[in-house]
């Protein structure tokens, strides 16, 4: 199985911020992962991303808030349970 690109779009909020989504269903969980996605969501304000959910390859789910890197736990794709 390849990578197959679940989700790509981009939310204009306003003239000065939108939010991001890219989103892969991988064949097997990325380094530091334990689940099949590889994921990014962003939110941009006056071209500066201020909060981001990813999960690099090697670094695991993570979260940025402006300047700060913090480990998140992944636990869905549903939102909050």
């Amino acid at each position: 199985m390849k990578a197959e690109l679940i989700e790509k779009s981009r939310t204009v909020i306003n003239d000065t911020a939108f939010f991001e989504v890219v989103l892969w269903l991988l064949p097997a969980p990325a380094p530091g992962s334990e689940h099949p996605f590889k994921y990014r969501l962003a939110l941009v304000i006056n071209n500066e991303c201020v909060l981001r959910y990813d999960n690099e390859r090697g670094k695991g789910d993570h979260r940025h808030l402006g300047n700060c890197e913090e480990p998140i736990e992944f636990t869905s794709l549903g939102g909050p349970i």
